[in-house]
């Protein structure tokens, strides 16, 4: 009985391995696309490293030390097209800095406590596009040098202690896009601020939270704007009173949580009527007197967005609203959908009512007034229904969007949405459903691509399910378990073979049958995350080529070589945080890991957990000798001379018994 093992310990002597770590040196910067992209983020340094190479194109370098900026600092990289230097200690910015750097776009100084920025410091960027001067301490626009700055799209200066818009006669405007004064001290404008913008259109002007206390009226008169932005404005009428004439497309009146502001009344809307407005915001605002009379200056808008306005319902008998086509009102104290009264919006497209602070009850035929409906969002709002959707949906033949994910319990019925027979995404996530199998509440859904239906604690050992969806695409099943752990070769999945990205993350499974995705044959990305998955599931993705595999976070331990091949024809492969082996048990599996590094995602976190020696360490940064060691050498020849001792022993007494027998 001792024989076999004597014989298993030999061997295992024989095969024992000599393991051995090689860590490459830690670079100072992290490499993101090859000589291309860099980031030296808060790594302390004083200087530009010598390992970047004069090819680096995009630098992110903040949270470093460099009190002053020269033209020798960044002289080697003049390649640069994107440079980040974020609360780096700057304070003086000498001439010709960025002298050599003619394809710098973008400059990020945010953070920085600047004294000194000379007037040829900015002379070398020709295509100079976006400078973030955040936060810098800049209190004169006359700070900024202005030499070189012709192709300037966009500019940030907020959470400075900027007093004055106005821009200095030589500063050029002319591609101008945005200008960011957010949490300035900017509390008036006059005509000439506003004449200061120049030769700028359709500009983007930021001045939130600015305490804004009187615009000379008609200052911004005759001037046509992408979007303004007057947020936190104690009186609304001093700003209307300031955009007479004007033209905007976006118009962000909103305030916030921790400001106290004046009431909105009928009456300080009134100076809506004299400024061309596509788009409203007028989020948080208290309404003294909220009626009819109060949209009477809204029949041009096409997009209201009433986020948290503390509306328990809209009035009835609005008039002239037959523009609008998109109306929000998350956040509000709605108790039934019919209190949105509907039909006072009969164009409308997109309407929100997302996380209702009262539990929303959905009536019947609420919304039927609005046939041109095409996105419906109703997410957290509590809403519960045993019998869903088809009579709060009704009439709404056109929607393509419905989410009602974040809901109390649904019940749903056979063909749940026939109402909605052109829903192209539907998510019902963190929604509890309650389906009666084998029938599908998806069934007459014929142009649906998309559909969430993760941690809807769901029966997914219904293989009717999901039938009746001839073109989905996108299918989320995270958190929905599956029985015993198992996706078996029959499954819900048969019926989608359309399928292009199936996320089945968090479904508690232990193992997929072989046949179990071989009706899928679109796929293009599987994500089997966080499982408790071991390596030979991986031999149902046999069929599948070129897709993204996420199987991060399961219980993979060896790989063995047979299923090499399979992860070998795919394009992405994610298999971090998983318990890898890095003995020479699996030595096949991390030769070929080394050899194709370029398909895996996350190798910062693709580790060893075994042997405790090599816990922690980078797959990439290990290096296995497996073969047979002077120990295992030793033992060999022992093993072989006790095997020669013992096979003459052996034949001698065979002889000598069949010569007594003679």
């Amino acid at each position: 009985m001792m024989a076999p093992d004597i014989s298993r310990f030999l061997l295992a002597v024989l095969f024992s391995a000599s393991c051995r770590v090689i860590i490459a040196s830690d670079q100072i910067c992290i490499e993101k696309e090859a000589n291309k992209t860099y980031n030296c983020e808060n790594f302390g340094l004083s200087e530009i490293p010598d390992t970047l190479p004069n090819t680096t194109e995009s630098l992110e370098f903040s949270f470093n030390f460099l009190p002053a900026i020269q033209n020798r600092t960044f002289s080697r990289l003049i390649n640069l097209t994107f440079l980040d230097l974020t609360r780096c200690q700057i304070s003086w910015i000498h001439e010709d800095t960025f002298q050599g750097h003619r394809q710098l776009s973008t400059l990020v100084l945010t953070g920085n406590p600047l004294i000194f920025m000379a007037e040829t410091s900015l002379n070398g960027p020709k295509s100079l596009k976006h400078l973030f001067l955040i936060q810098t301490g800049i209190s004169d626009l006359k700070f900024i040098p202005v030499h070189n700055l012709e192709n300037l799209e966009s500019l940030y200066l907020g959470n400075n202690h900027i007093s004055s818009m106005k821009l200095p006669k030589a500063f050029p405007t002319r591609n101008l896009q945005v200008l960011d004064f957010q949490n300035n001290a900017i509390h008036y404008f006059s005509r000439e601020d506003v004449r200061s913008l120049g030769q700028a259109t359709h500009l983007s002007l930021n001045f939130n939270s600015n305490d804004i206390k009187a615009i000379e009226p008609g200052a911004f008169g005759s001037t046509v704007f992408q979007s303004l932005n007057f947020g936190g404005t104690f009186n609304l009428s001093v700003i209307f009173d300031g955009l007479q004439n004007s033209t905007t497309q976006s118009l962000w009146l909103g305030t916030f949580e921790d400001m106290y502001d004046q009431d909105v009344s009928s009456d300080m809307l009134r100076g809506l009527c004299e400024v061309s407005v596509e788009s409203l915001n007028l989020q948080k605002h208290h309404f003294s007197d909220f009626s009819s009379t109060t949209f009477r200056c809204f029949t041009r808008l096409q997009e209201l967005d009433l986020t948290a306005t503390h509306l328990s319902e809209l009035p009835s008998g609005i008039e002239g609203m037959n523009s609008l086509k998109k109306l929000v009102l998350n956040a509000n104290n709605f108790d039934q959908l019919c209190q949105v009264n509907a039909a006072s919006f009969p164009s409308l497209t997109h309407l929100s009512i997302k996380g209702n602070m009262k539990k929303l009850q959905l009536g019947v035929g609420c919304l039927e007034k609005l046939g041109n409906l095409r996105k419906l969002d109703l997410s957290h709002s509590d809403i519960e229904a045993s019998d869903c959707c088809n009579l709060p949906l009704r009439n709404l033949s056109h929607l393509q969007s419905l989410n009602l994910s974040y809901n109390e319990p649904l019940g749903l019925q056979h063909q749940a949405f026939k109402e909605c027979p052109q829903l192209e995404l539907l998510d019902l996530a963190f929604t509890r459903l309650r389906v009666n199998p084998p029938q599908s509440p998806f069934q007459n859904l014929l142009f649906l691509q998309v559909l969430n239906l993760s941690h809807c604690f769901l029966d997914t050992s219904n293989q009717q399910l999901l039938a009746g969806l001839p073109v989905l695409r996108h299918l989320n099943l995270r958190g929905n378990p599956f029985r015993d752990g198992t996706i078996p070769k029959t499954n819900l999945f048969q019926t989608v073979g359309s399928l292009e990205v199936l996320i089945l993350s968090s479904c508690a499974l232990l193992s997929i049958d072989q046949q179990a995705f071989h009706s899928l044959r679109n796929i293009s990305h599987v994500d089997l995350s966080h499982n408790s998955l071991t390596g030979d599931s991986m031999a149902s993705l046999r069929h599948l080529k070129g897709i993204y595999l996420n199987v991060a976070a399961n219980n993979i331990r060896i790989i063995p070589p047979r299923l090499l091949p399979i992860l070998s024809q795919q394009s992405t492969i994610n298999l971090s945080h998983n318990p890898l082996d890095c003995t020479c048990s699996n030595i096949h599996f991390l030769t070929w890991f080394k050899e194709n590094l370029h398909r895996f995602e996350g190798p910062e976190d693709t580790l060893c957990t075994n042997p405790p020696s090599l816990r922690g360490v980078k797959l990439s940064d290990v290096q296995l000798s497996c073969g047979i060691t002077a120990l295992g050498i030793f033992f060999l020849i022992v093993f072989l001379f006790l095997f020669t001792v013992l096979l003459i022993f052996a034949v001698k007494y065979l002889l000598r018994w069949k010569y007594q027998h003679i």
